[in-house]
């Protein structure tokens, strides 16, 4: 993934980078003088709701998937701080972004019920049939 493109989601639909707002924070916890000096970590925010990239079923679809990750105006956030360098870092987040939302557009086969084949029905009956015998058979007073 080349970080000038936009990201592909869809057969068809990609994220403008525009549209993703990139910001370079300061890593938190321990790491020294360089994490205490330099912005490395990255956050990124995309709006679900104002996209232009998206198709009001897709909008619909990642609003309800996505709905716990959202913030209240229908941002996602994805931080990333894995690595030293800012770049890396811009690069993880947006494939991340990429990730999360090609998972939640999709949209799961509906099952199609079936009916047992006439073999497996005997089947189960037989084993039906010789459960009961075995069953009834301990049931039989054995004193003659």
């Amino acid at each position: 993934m080349s970080i000038e493109s936009d990201l592909s989601v869809a057969p068809g639909t990609f994220i403008p980078l525009s549209e993703v707002e990139v910001r370079a924070i300061s890593g938190g916890g321990p790491g020294g003088q360089h994490v205490n000096k330099s912005a490395t970590r990255v956050a990124i925010v995309w709006n679900v709701r104002t996209s232009r990239a998206l198709r009001d079923e897709q909008r619909a679809r990642l609003l309800e998937k996505l709905a716990s990750r959202l913030d209240g105006d229908g941002a996602l956030r994805i931080v990333a701080g894995e690595y030293r360098s800012q770049q890396q870092n811009r690069r993880a987040a947006l494939e991340r972004l990429q990730q999360v939302v090609q998972r939640a557009l999709i949209v799961p086969r509906t099952r199609k019920a079936t009916k047992p084949t006439r073999g497996s029905v005997e089947r189960r009956l037989d084993e039906k049939r010789r459960r009961s015998e075995t069953k009834q058979e301990r049931r039989r007073d054995g004193h003659d």
